[in-house]
């Protein structure tokens, strides 16, 4: 009976907790910002209860009104809802509010009627430009926006030259690492499988997994709140996948502030390495992750890694409508992240990196080359080894048509990829007769604006196909759909940086690789001779799709002996954490 009652209790108290947190969280926001918090979680909702939704949001709205913007945002339908709200004119304070908040996610002010923005949309409109300091001046002696006055104050302190947070001090009994055989490592992640399906995800456990059979003992924990601050109240305290144990840190309530989370993530870190006893700390960007890490490393007086997977300041330069990303590059918040990241990478006592292109340029930033380790994205051994399938036959097997040449991609559906590029290009071919046809697999913001693109095009379902995300398991079997993987990004400063990890597993599997000519996409391609274009041409993208077409065949002999694998990663990784301990 006891141990009945002991199963069922742990559960419960943790699932109280999860609840406590996510209701503190929803509150915080209930009170800084009511609509803003309707409308975020309105977008955080699956593709199918948003588009739910978004369609009795603008059952019978006018195709210029606000309702129908919101609804078409709701579905990730931005031109649209562009649209819609540049011809509405709502007549009461909700619907300008509405409005204006719509108006400062799209990017885009000009649709919200400037002269009658509350100050509390004004300032966010200031901050999601890049304009920190200008955001916070306006909210100066604002009642009603303290809140939010502390959030973004907060913020700018964190991402402000020389800040660093409280060192925690070790319990009396700390007795240092283990000191074992193997390196013992604890990873500081943002997210992780399963509650995540990302590219940084898929990284992150490959890599544990390649520690692991390089010999390495290794746990990983998730930022403070996560995964029940994204809306995953069920989650517990551990999930293992594949034998990676993640931890998950999560208190009955948040801190109010952004430094003090961090300062809370700082103490509940420094517990698992009381427990843990670990060599080396190892995390990953952003410097919110670093700065914890630095602190906790400093107060157990352990060594510490800083993997720079992106490039936070041009990521979020791409995040930003294209118009948009100019003024971005000189704001001030582009200057702040990039001199914090390079703040981070000087003060660990190592730092990894993807690519060559990423250590050229933290070289030029002042960080010692000696100092950076190159760990690029790579393909498990398990890849290499999967049975030879021909692209028709691949297709046959998933109900596509088995015609045709095929190019395509599986990634994020976002705008930098480029894929609208793909869809002109396979339209031009097409209208000189040469039977190219397109797969994008994978979801995102962009997935409806390709669609209507494709649509346009004349790009009919059996010419063009997006199924969406597909499980990871049945991932192969589309990539050995495509006849040529492609990879048209833009040339953007994110895009000429870093590099994507799917372009391997195509070329593991046999497919030849078509990509943007950009430097970070230069280096991919090196691994099996690819085919380069101009940045955003199509007609120059469809010359080299239609003369791929025409070749015989196409696809390369199966595998390549000479690509990055992850378990090579593992002992790159495994003889670094020997260097430091």
């Amino acid at each position: 009976m006891s141990a009945c009652l002991r199963r069922w209790r742990v559960p419960d108290l943790q699932l109280v907790r999860n609840v406590s947190l996510l209701v503190d969280t929803a509150l915080r926001h209930l009170l800084e910002d009511p609509l803003l918090l309707a409308v975020q979680s309105a977008r955080r909702l699956p593709r199918g209860a948003r588009g739910g939704v978004a369609r009795l949001v603008g059952a019978g709205a006018a195709p210029t009104s606000v309702r129908r913007a919101l609804s078409e945002f709701l579905v990730d339908r931005r031109e649209q809802s562009r649209l819609s709200l540049a011809g509405s004119a709502p007549a009461s304070d909700v619907g300008r509010r509405l409005a204006a908040e719509l108006a400062v996610q799209l990017g885009d002010v000009a649709l919200a009627y400037a002269d009658d923005l509350p100050v509390q949309v004004r300032a966010r409109e200031l901050w999601s430009r890049g304009h920190a300091s200008a955001a916070l001046t306006l909210l100066d002696g604002v009642v009603q926006a303290r809140a939010q006055r502390a959030r973004l104050r907060g913020e700018l302190a964190l991402m402000s030259p020389g800040f660093r947070l409280p060192v925690p001090s070790p319990s009396p009994t700390w007795a240092g690492p283990t000191a074992g055989a193997h390196p013992r490592v604890l990873h500081v992640l943002t997210n992780s499988l399963p509650r995540t399906q990302s590219g940084y995800a898929v990284r992150s456990h490959a890599l544990l997994r390649a520690q692991l059979q390089a010999g390495v003992e290794v746990r990983a924990l998730t930022r403070v709140g996560y995964p029940v601050t994204v809306g995953l109240v069920s989650a517990r305290g551990v999930d293992v996948v594949d034998g990676i144990e993640y931890h998950r840190l999560l208190p009955g309530r948040l801190a109010p502030t952004p430094a003090a989370r961090l300062v809370q993530m700082t103490q509940l870190v420094a517990r698992q390495v009381e427990e843990l006893r670990p060599d080396v700390l190892h995390t990953t960007t952003d410097f919110h992750n670093a700065l914890v890490t630095q602190a906790v490393a400093e107060g157990f007086g352990l060594p510490w890694v800083y993997e720079m997977r992106g490039v936070l300041e041009q990521t979020w330069v791409a995040s930003r409508p294209q118009e948009k990303q100019k003024e971005a590059l000189s704001s001030q918040r582009f200057r702040l992240l990039r001199a914090k990241e390079t703040e981070m990478a000087l003060a660990a006592d190592a730092v990894v990196v993807l690519s060559q292109v990423q250590k050229e340029d933290l070289v030029e930033r002042g960080v010692p080359a000696r100092r950076i380790t190159v760990v690029p994205n790579a393909v498990e051994d398990e890849v290499v080894e999967v049975s030879a399938l021909k692209p028709a036959a691949a297709r046959a097997h998933l109900g596509l048509p088995a015609d045709g040449y095929w190019a395509g991609s599986v990634s994020s559906l976002v705008d930098y990829e480029g894929f609208d590029v793909l869809l002109e290009a396979v339209a031009r071919c097409r209208a000189e007769g040469v039977d190219l046809r397109c797969l994008l697999v994978g979801d995102g913001v962009s997935r409806p604006a390709l669609e209507a693109r494709a649509a346009a095009l004349g790009l009919g379902e059996d010419v063009c196909v997006l199924p969406g995300r597909v499980p990871p398991q049945e991932a192969v079997a589309w990539y050995q759909a495509l006849d040529v993987f492609c990879v048209p990004r833009r040339d953007t400063p994110v895009c000429r940086s870093v590099t994507p990890m799917k372009p391997l597993t195509a070329m593991a599997l046999g497919r030849p690789v078509v990509v943007s000519d950009l430097p970070a996409l230069r280096e991919v391609a090196a691994y099996s001779d690819g085919e380069c274009f101009e940045p955003g041409d199509a007609a120059a993208l469809a010359s080299v799709l239609a003369g791929a077409a025409r070749r015989t065949d196409s696809t390369r002999p199966h595998g390549h002996n000479d690509l990055p694998r992850w378990s090579r990663n593992g002992q790159i990784n495994a003889a670094l954490y020997e260097e430091l301990r």
